[in-house]
Protein backbone atom coordinates (compact mmCIF):
# COMPACT_ATOMS: atom_id res chain seq x y z
CA UNK A 1 0.00 0.00 0.00
CA UNK A 2 1.33 3.18 -1.34
CA UNK A 3 1.50 5.76 1.64
CA UNK A 4 -0.60 8.91 0.74
CA UNK A 5 1.15 12.65 0.09
CA UNK A 6 0.46 14.96 2.60
CA UNK A 7 2.95 17.47 1.36
CA UNK A 8 3.49 19.16 -1.87
CA UNK A 9 6.58 21.50 -2.83
CA UNK A 10 6.30 24.00 -6.06
CA UNK A 11 9.40 25.46 -7.54
CA UNK A 12 7.87 28.83 -8.00
CA UNK A 13 5.70 31.34 -6.07
CA UNK A 14 3.96 33.26 -8.70
CA UNK A 15 0.41 33.54 -9.95
CA UNK A 16 0.15 29.67 -10.80
CA UNK A 17 1.29 28.27 -7.29
CA UNK A 18 -1.20 31.37 -5.25
CA UNK A 19 -3.95 29.20 -7.54
CA UNK A 20 -3.15 25.79 -6.32
CA UNK A 21 -3.00 27.07 -2.82
CA UNK A 22 -6.86 27.13 -2.01
CA UNK A 23 -7.02 23.98 -3.92
CA UNK A 24 -4.27 22.62 -1.66
CA UNK A 25 -6.20 23.88 1.69
CA UNK A 26 -9.46 22.12 -0.30
CA UNK A 27 -7.98 18.98 -0.22
CA UNK A 28 -5.97 19.10 3.62
CA UNK A 29 -2.23 19.16 1.71
CA UNK A 30 0.30 21.10 3.07
CA UNK A 31 2.12 23.29 0.47
CA UNK A 32 5.71 25.05 0.24
CA UNK A 33 6.94 27.31 -2.07
CA UNK A 34 10.14 28.01 -3.40
CA UNK A 35 11.04 31.62 -5.16
CA UNK A 36 13.21 34.68 -4.17
CA UNK A 37 10.92 37.05 -3.82
CA UNK A 38 8.98 37.45 -0.38
CA UNK A 39 6.83 39.68 -2.53
CA UNK A 40 5.40 36.61 -5.08
CA UNK A 41 1.94 36.03 -4.79
CA UNK A 42 2.11 32.09 -3.83
CA UNK A 43 4.29 33.28 -0.60
CA UNK A 44 0.83 34.50 1.83
CA UNK A 45 -0.70 31.79 0.83
CA UNK A 46 1.77 28.61 1.20
CA UNK A 47 2.21 26.46 4.11
CA UNK A 48 5.96 27.34 3.89
CA UNK A 49 8.45 29.37 1.92
CA UNK A 50 12.16 28.16 1.09
CA UNK A 51 13.68 31.86 -0.28
CA UNK A 52 15.73 30.85 -3.43
CA UNK A 53 16.21 31.22 -7.08
CA UNK A 54 13.61 29.03 -9.12
CA UNK A 55 16.98 27.23 -11.01
CA UNK A 56 18.62 27.39 -7.27
CA UNK A 57 19.42 23.13 -6.59
CA UNK A 58 20.74 23.71 -3.11
CA UNK A 59 16.94 25.65 -2.99
CA UNK A 60 15.20 22.55 -3.97
CA UNK A 61 16.70 20.29 -2.18
CA UNK A 62 15.89 22.21 0.75
CA UNK A 63 12.11 22.05 -0.33
CA UNK A 64 12.62 18.30 -0.99
CA UNK A 65 12.83 17.39 2.89
CA UNK A 66 9.56 19.52 3.97
CA UNK A 67 7.29 17.36 1.35
CA UNK A 68 6.33 14.11 -0.20
CA UNK A 69 6.53 15.37 -4.03
CA UNK A 70 7.86 17.92 -6.01
CA UNK A 71 6.45 19.49 -8.77
CA UNK A 72 6.68 23.03 -10.81
CA UNK A 73 5.28 26.32 -11.81
CA UNK A 74 7.41 26.99 -14.42
CA UNK A 75 10.03 25.37 -16.45
CA UNK A 76 13.09 27.56 -15.95
CA UNK A 77 15.03 25.04 -14.12
CA UNK A 78 18.73 23.62 -13.96
CA UNK A 79 17.33 19.95 -15.02
CA UNK A 80 20.85 18.59 -14.68
CA UNK A 81 21.10 19.75 -10.94
CA UNK A 82 17.97 18.43 -10.36
CA UNK A 83 18.90 15.40 -11.64
CA UNK A 84 20.95 14.50 -8.97
CA UNK A 85 18.29 14.98 -6.45
CA UNK A 86 15.98 12.45 -8.47
CA UNK A 87 18.79 10.20 -8.81
CA UNK A 88 18.80 10.55 -4.53
CA UNK A 89 15.46 9.65 -3.92
CA UNK A 90 13.34 12.93 -4.40
CA UNK A 91 10.12 12.37 -6.25
CA UNK A 92 9.72 15.03 -9.15
CA UNK A 93 6.21 14.77 -10.72
CA UNK A 94 6.04 15.43 -13.42
CA UNK A 95 9.64 13.45 -14.06
CA UNK A 96 12.18 15.11 -15.17
CA UNK A 97 12.11 12.48 -18.18
CA UNK A 98 8.75 14.32 -18.77
CA UNK A 99 10.14 17.27 -18.94
CA UNK A 100 13.83 17.12 -21.00
CA UNK A 101 12.35 16.87 -24.16
CA UNK A 102 9.95 20.32 -23.91
CA UNK A 103 12.39 22.60 -21.93
CA UNK A 104 13.92 23.77 -25.47
CA UNK A 105 11.96 24.65 -27.98
CA UNK A 106 13.55 22.74 -30.38
CA UNK A 107 13.78 19.32 -28.72
CA UNK A 108 10.34 19.85 -28.30
CA UNK A 109 9.54 20.39 -32.15
CA UNK A 110 11.83 17.14 -32.75
CA UNK A 111 9.75 15.48 -30.23
CA UNK A 112 6.45 16.15 -31.75
CA UNK A 113 7.54 15.39 -35.37
CA UNK A 114 9.41 11.98 -33.89
CA UNK A 115 6.24 10.94 -32.06
CA UNK A 116 3.86 11.72 -35.00
CA UNK A 117 1.60 14.43 -33.67
CA UNK A 118 1.23 17.58 -35.92
CA UNK A 119 4.44 20.08 -36.10
CA UNK A 120 5.19 23.12 -38.60
CA UNK A 121 8.46 22.50 -40.43
CA UNK A 122 11.55 23.91 -38.14
CA UNK A 123 15.12 23.88 -38.04
CA UNK A 124 18.26 24.87 -36.07
CA UNK A 125 20.41 26.53 -36.08
CA UNK A 126 18.50 28.68 -38.43
CA UNK A 127 19.75 29.87 -41.88
CA UNK A 128 21.18 32.65 -43.31
CA UNK A 129 17.83 33.25 -45.23
CA UNK A 130 14.54 31.63 -44.38
CA UNK A 131 12.84 29.78 -47.09
CA UNK A 132 9.62 32.56 -47.02
CA UNK A 133 8.11 35.48 -45.10
CA UNK A 134 6.27 35.89 -43.02
CA UNK A 135 7.93 33.23 -40.58
CA UNK A 136 8.63 32.68 -36.85
CA UNK A 137 11.68 32.63 -34.98
CA UNK A 138 12.05 31.47 -31.41
CA UNK A 139 14.35 31.45 -29.02
CA UNK A 140 14.92 27.73 -27.90
CA UNK A 141 14.82 28.45 -24.39
CA UNK A 142 13.29 30.79 -21.83
CA UNK A 143 10.67 31.99 -23.74
CA UNK A 144 7.27 33.14 -22.61
CA UNK A 145 4.42 35.42 -22.48
CA UNK A 146 5.44 36.45 -25.76
CA UNK A 147 9.19 37.48 -25.29
CA UNK A 148 11.35 35.44 -27.62
CA UNK A 149 9.16 34.92 -30.01
CA UNK A 150 9.48 36.84 -33.61
CA UNK A 151 6.35 37.05 -36.78
CA UNK A 152 8.92 38.55 -39.28
CA UNK A 153 8.06 39.83 -42.07
CA UNK A 154 11.32 40.99 -44.18
CA UNK A 155 15.09 39.69 -44.40
CA UNK A 156 16.40 42.92 -42.69
CA UNK A 157 14.28 41.97 -39.65
CA UNK A 158 15.71 38.46 -39.36
CA UNK A 159 18.82 39.00 -39.82
CA UNK A 160 18.75 41.78 -36.78
CA UNK A 161 17.18 39.17 -34.66
CA UNK A 162 19.68 36.66 -35.71
CA UNK A 163 22.70 38.75 -35.13
CA UNK A 164 21.19 39.95 -31.84
CA UNK A 165 20.59 36.43 -30.23
CA UNK A 166 22.88 33.81 -32.62
CA UNK A 167 21.70 31.22 -34.72
CA UNK A 168 22.24 28.76 -32.66
CA UNK A 169 19.99 30.03 -30.08
CA UNK A 170 17.03 29.80 -32.33
CA UNK A 171 14.36 28.10 -33.98
CA UNK A 172 13.07 28.92 -37.33
CA UNK A 173 9.16 27.41 -37.69
CA UNK A 174 6.92 27.88 -41.01
CA UNK A 175 4.25 30.58 -40.25
CA UNK A 176 0.61 28.86 -40.04
CA UNK A 177 -1.38 30.79 -41.37
CA UNK A 178 -4.24 29.75 -38.90
CA UNK A 179 -8.20 30.57 -38.77
CA UNK A 180 -8.11 30.25 -34.94
CA UNK A 181 -5.76 29.40 -32.15
CA UNK A 182 -6.90 26.23 -29.70
CA UNK A 183 -5.92 24.72 -26.24
CA UNK A 184 -6.32 22.18 -23.91
CA UNK A 185 -5.92 20.93 -20.59
CA UNK A 186 -5.00 17.39 -20.08
CA UNK A 187 -3.73 15.75 -16.72
CA UNK A 188 -2.82 12.57 -16.17
CA UNK A 189 -2.21 10.63 -12.81
CA UNK A 190 0.44 8.04 -11.23
CA UNK A 191 -1.93 5.42 -11.94
CA UNK A 192 -2.28 6.39 -15.63
CA UNK A 193 -6.01 8.18 -15.10
CA UNK A 194 -6.20 10.59 -17.97
CA UNK A 195 -8.77 13.33 -17.96
CA UNK A 196 -9.41 16.22 -21.07
CA UNK A 197 -10.84 19.48 -20.61
CA UNK A 198 -12.74 21.38 -22.99
CA UNK A 199 -11.11 22.62 -25.84
CA UNK A 200 -11.35 26.20 -26.08
CA UNK A 201 -10.31 29.49 -28.48
CA UNK A 202 -7.72 31.54 -27.33
CA UNK A 203 -7.53 35.12 -28.76
CA UNK A 204 -3.72 36.34 -28.60
CA UNK A 205 -2.62 39.45 -29.11
CA UNK A 206 1.59 40.05 -29.02
CA UNK A 207 1.86 36.04 -28.50
CA UNK A 208 0.14 37.03 -25.17
CA UNK A 209 -3.06 35.54 -24.10
CA UNK A 210 -6.23 38.53 -24.36
CA UNK A 211 -8.93 35.68 -23.60
CA UNK A 212 -10.40 32.35 -23.77
CA UNK A 213 -13.69 30.98 -25.15
CA UNK A 214 -14.31 28.13 -23.68
CA UNK A 215 -16.04 25.52 -25.34
CA UNK A 216 -14.19 26.26 -28.84
CA UNK A 217 -17.10 26.60 -31.50
CA UNK A 218 -14.97 24.23 -33.77
CA UNK A 219 -16.58 20.72 -35.25
CA UNK A 220 -16.97 16.80 -33.02
CA UNK A 221 -14.19 15.90 -35.38
CA UNK A 222 -11.63 18.65 -34.54
CA UNK A 223 -12.55 18.02 -30.71
CA UNK A 224 -11.38 14.43 -31.06
CA UNK A 225 -8.52 15.07 -33.04
CA UNK A 226 -7.43 18.25 -30.35
CA UNK A 227 -8.31 14.52 -27.46
CA UNK A 228 -6.13 12.35 -29.32
CA UNK A 229 -3.38 14.75 -29.46
CA UNK A 230 -3.34 15.46 -25.77
CA UNK A 231 -3.41 12.34 -24.90
CA UNK A 232 -1.03 11.48 -26.98
CA UNK A 233 1.20 13.92 -25.56
CA UNK A 234 0.85 12.37 -22.00
CA UNK A 235 1.30 8.87 -23.17
CA UNK A 236 4.30 9.57 -24.98
CA UNK A 237 5.85 11.54 -21.91
CA UNK A 238 4.48 9.07 -19.24
CA UNK A 239 3.21 12.19 -18.08
CA UNK A 240 2.14 12.65 -13.87
CA UNK A 241 0.36 16.33 -13.36
CA UNK A 242 -1.31 18.75 -15.82
CA UNK A 243 -0.47 20.15 -19.73
CA UNK A 244 -1.28 22.79 -21.67
CA UNK A 245 -1.22 22.39 -25.17
CA UNK A 246 -1.49 24.83 -27.78
CA UNK A 247 -2.61 24.63 -31.13
CA UNK A 248 -3.76 26.21 -34.79
CA UNK A 249 -6.47 25.34 -36.71
CA UNK A 250 -6.65 26.02 -40.31
CA UNK A 251 -8.99 27.02 -42.95
CA UNK A 252 -9.49 24.05 -43.59
CA UNK A 253 -9.50 22.88 -40.40
CA UNK A 254 -5.95 21.25 -40.11
CA UNK A 255 -4.61 20.86 -36.31
CA UNK A 256 -0.60 22.03 -35.72
CA UNK A 257 0.90 21.85 -32.41
CA UNK A 258 2.16 25.32 -31.57
CA UNK A 259 3.31 24.86 -28.02
CA UNK A 260 3.16 22.50 -25.18
CA UNK A 261 3.53 23.79 -21.63
CA UNK A 262 4.54 20.99 -18.73
CA UNK A 263 1.99 22.68 -16.33
CA UNK A 264 -0.98 24.42 -15.26
CA UNK A 265 -1.24 27.27 -17.85
CA UNK A 266 -3.48 30.41 -18.61
CA UNK A 267 -5.55 29.07 -21.04
CA UNK A 268 -7.09 26.71 -18.36
CA UNK A 269 -8.01 29.47 -15.85
CA UNK A 270 -11.67 29.46 -16.26
CA UNK A 271 -11.73 26.12 -15.10
CA UNK A 272 -11.61 27.66 -11.29
CA UNK A 273 -15.06 29.02 -11.68
CA UNK A 274 -16.86 26.80 -14.87
CA UNK A 275 -15.40 23.65 -14.17
CA UNK A 276 -16.10 21.18 -11.58
CA UNK A 277 -12.72 20.52 -11.31
CA UNK A 278 -10.00 23.26 -11.62
CA UNK A 279 -6.98 22.83 -13.49
CA UNK A 280 -5.30 23.72 -10.04
CA UNK A 281 -6.92 20.95 -7.92
CA UNK A 282 -6.18 18.57 -10.74
CA UNK A 283 -2.16 19.13 -10.78
CA UNK A 284 -2.59 18.00 -6.90
CA UNK A 285 -4.82 15.37 -7.25
CA UNK A 286 -2.58 13.78 -10.47
CA UNK A 287 1.32 14.54 -8.69
CA UNK A 288 -0.67 12.81 -5.25
CA UNK A 289 -2.40 9.94 -7.05
CA UNK A 290 -5.86 10.59 -6.13
CA UNK A 291 -8.57 10.11 -8.52
CA UNK A 292 -8.67 12.80 -11.02
CA UNK A 293 -12.05 14.66 -10.90
CA UNK A 294 -14.79 15.75 -13.12
CA UNK A 295 -13.78 18.17 -16.09
CA UNK A 296 -16.83 19.57 -17.62
CA UNK A 297 -18.43 22.62 -17.35
CA UNK A 298 -20.26 23.83 -14.99
CA UNK A 299 -22.16 25.94 -17.02
CA UNK A 300 -22.93 26.52 -20.61
CA UNK A 301 -20.09 28.20 -21.84
CA UNK A 302 -17.23 30.76 -20.14
CA UNK A 303 -14.86 33.42 -20.88
CA UNK A 304 -11.99 34.54 -19.02
CA UNK A 305 -10.13 37.47 -19.83
CA UNK A 306 -6.35 38.45 -18.84
CA UNK A 307 -5.90 42.06 -16.93
CA UNK A 308 -2.71 42.57 -18.25
CA UNK A 309 -0.58 45.88 -17.34
CA UNK A 310 -0.49 48.84 -18.98
CA UNK A 311 2.04 51.02 -16.84
CA UNK A 312 4.51 51.27 -14.56
CA UNK A 313 3.22 51.49 -11.55
CA UNK A 314 2.18 50.62 -7.77
CA UNK A 315 -1.47 50.29 -7.88
CA UNK A 316 -4.26 47.90 -6.80
CA UNK A 317 -6.87 49.10 -9.19
CA UNK A 318 -9.30 48.24 -6.63
CA UNK A 319 -12.25 50.48 -7.74
CA UNK A 320 -11.83 48.75 -11.34
CA UNK A 321 -11.66 45.62 -9.62
CA UNK A 322 -15.31 46.18 -8.15
CA UNK A 323 -16.99 47.41 -11.35
CA UNK A 324 -15.62 44.22 -13.45
CA UNK A 325 -16.68 42.36 -10.26
CA UNK A 326 -20.50 43.89 -11.10
CA UNK A 327 -20.50 42.38 -13.92
CA UNK A 328 -23.04 39.36 -13.82
CA UNK A 329 -21.72 36.19 -13.66
CA UNK A 330 -18.23 37.56 -13.16
CA UNK A 331 -15.47 35.97 -10.63
CA UNK A 332 -12.09 38.71 -10.87
CA UNK A 333 -9.29 36.92 -9.23
CA UNK A 334 -6.48 39.39 -8.31
CA UNK A 335 -2.95 37.92 -7.98
CA UNK A 336 -1.34 40.49 -5.39
CA UNK A 337 1.09 41.75 -7.14
CA UNK A 338 3.01 44.64 -5.91
CA UNK A 339 4.05 46.21 -9.24
CA UNK A 340 2.43 46.84 -12.36
CA UNK A 341 3.98 46.77 -15.85
CA UNK A 342 3.49 46.75 -19.65
CA UNK A 343 2.00 43.19 -20.21
CA UNK A 344 2.30 42.20 -16.86
CA UNK A 345 -0.40 39.70 -15.75
CA UNK A 346 -1.48 41.19 -12.84
CA UNK A 347 -5.42 39.11 -12.73
CA UNK A 348 -8.11 37.49 -14.93
CA UNK A 349 -11.42 37.94 -14.90
CA UNK A 350 -14.04 34.90 -15.48
CA UNK A 351 -17.44 35.77 -16.80
CA UNK A 352 -20.08 32.28 -16.55
CA UNK A 353 -22.63 32.11 -19.08
CA UNK A 354 -25.99 31.18 -19.58
CA UNK A 355 -25.37 30.32 -23.33
CA UNK A 356 -23.15 29.38 -26.27
CA UNK A 357 -23.15 32.79 -28.44
CA UNK A 358 -19.74 33.78 -29.05
CA UNK A 359 -20.71 37.03 -30.41
CA UNK A 360 -22.31 37.68 -26.40
CA UNK A 361 -18.65 36.23 -25.26
CA UNK A 362 -16.97 38.75 -27.76
CA UNK A 363 -19.29 41.92 -26.50
CA UNK A 364 -18.55 40.65 -22.41
CA UNK A 365 -14.74 40.77 -23.25
CA UNK A 366 -14.88 44.22 -24.78
CA UNK A 367 -16.79 45.25 -22.02
CA UNK A 368 -14.36 44.08 -19.56
CA UNK A 369 -11.65 45.44 -21.22
CA UNK A 370 -13.57 48.91 -21.09
CA UNK A 371 -13.74 48.85 -17.72
CA UNK A 372 -9.77 47.90 -17.47
CA UNK A 373 -7.68 50.07 -20.04
CA UNK A 374 -10.77 52.80 -19.80
CA UNK A 375 -9.94 54.06 -16.60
Amino acid sequence: MRTPVQSVGIIGGGQLAWMIAPAAQKLGLALWVQTPNPTDPAVGLATSTVFAAIADVSGTQELSTHCDVVTFENEFVDLPGLQKLADSGVCFRPSLKSLEPLLDKYHQRSFLRDTGLPTPEFISPVPEVPPSFPTVLKTRRMGYDGQGTFILKSLAEYREIVQKLGAENLLLEAFIPFKCELAVMAARSASGEIKVYPVVETEQQDQVCRWVWAPAEVSALVVEQVNSIAIGVLTALDVVGVFGIELFLTQDDRLYVNEIAPRTHNSGHYTIDACATSQFEQQLRAVCDLPLGDVGLNCAAAVMVNLLGFESASHDYRGVRDRLAAIPGAAVHWYGKAEARPGRKLGHVTVRLEGGDRRVALAIVEEIEGIWLGQ
